[in-house]
């Protein structure tokens, strides 16, 4: 048994599909660690079939489900409360040092090298960056730290109804206590509502190692990126996955091109959505952005933005 380990959960036949995909990237970017799945009885035997194929090591655990739907609400993510079931991985105690990945992510880059980092080690999460997204993160697995865990979900419950809460409530000096816990942004990249993502997205782009589809949208749900995405090349790589479309022989070659990965996943939605969609309005701006979706690869991106201001300060300047 490896001392290593890549963990992730899946409680029915969609996040299964997920997990196949994280499973298949992982493998696909060279991995030596072992391949862990949790997984619920709900999760059917030909699904299951599947994930014994991809995994090292299948799981069945009990859900443990937050119930706190007044939280949950304030997220509009009532699913989220068995995000809590991801206790179980510190009960994995033959392992040295293992990375959670959720099953609505894909490894487009080598990441082991994240068992070199202590637990618990995160990326910052965009909602609250003094917040670690707990999409990815590396631990130990001890039944000290699962006992301890689960007594304060008993005692205090999550903030946010799911694992997140708990986990930053529990691990609460995370982004003061070791500057080496605060993982970069490539190890969990997912679509933010900052003017300065697009030209960022676009400059760090060799760095993007996995890719998380947060949200309620996942790809197994469609095979086209939701409009306004930026994934939309993404999109494609994780069904490249799922159908077995790619290149297996040489597990270190790229499933993209960083370069141009923003410019075609313009394109691709572009050619994807109906010609009344282009015609955007000042209503669905403002709603894109209060909904945290705006459109910064087309209507909102960043040179737009900027001309945007320039011609404000151009109108209020007098000589």
């Amino acid at each position: 048994m490896s001392k290593h380990g890549f963990v992730t959960f899946c409680d029915n036949n969609n996040y299964a599909k997920g997990a196949l995909v994280l499973a298949r990237s992982l493998r696909h970017v060279g991995t030596s660690a072992d391949l862990v799945c949790l997984i619920t009885n709900k999760v059917s035997d030909e699904m299951r079939s599947q994930l014994d194929v991809a995994f090292d090591k299948l799981v069945t655990v009990d859900i443990i489900d937050s119930k706190d739907a007044a939280n949950l609400a304030l997220l509009k993510r009532p699913e989220l409360g068995v995000t809590l079931t991801k206790l179980h991985v510190w009960k994995l105690t033959q392992y040295e040092k293992m990375v959670f990945c959720d099953a609505d992510m894909v490894v487009v880059r080598p990441i082991d090298d994240l068992f070199q980092r202590p637990e618990l080690s995160a990326v910052a999460d965009c909602g609250w960056p003094s917040c670690f997204n707990t999409g990815l993160f590396v631990f130990c697995p001890s039944l000290d730290t699962y006992a301890k865990l689960l007594a304060h979900a008993e005692s205090f419950g999550s903030f946010d109804g799911g694992d997140q809460g708990l986990f930053n409530a529990y691990f609460s000096d995370w982004s003061t206590a070791d500057i080496n816990r605060i993982l970069p942004f490539g190890y969990n990249v997912h679509a933010a509502a900052t003017y300065t993502y697009a030209p960022a997205y676009k400059h760090y782009a060799n760095e993007v190692r996995v890719v998380h589809f947060l949200g309620a949208t996942k790809p197994w749900s469609s095979r086209h990126a939701p409009a306004a995405s930026s994934f939309g090349h993404f999109w494609s790589v994780w069904w490249q996955f799922y159908t077995e479309q790619y290149s297996a022989e040489d597990c270190f070659a790229p499933v993209f091109t960083p370069s141009n990965c923003a410019e075609q996943a313009a394109a691709q939605q572009h050619q994807q959505q109906p010609e009344w969609l282009h015609q955007d309005t000042v209503e669905a701006a403002e709603r894109r952005w209060l909904e945290n979706v705006p459109d910064y690869m087309n209507k909102d991106n960043f040179d737009k933005i900027q001309a945007h201001i320039d011609n404000e300060i151009n109108k209020d300047t007098f000589y």
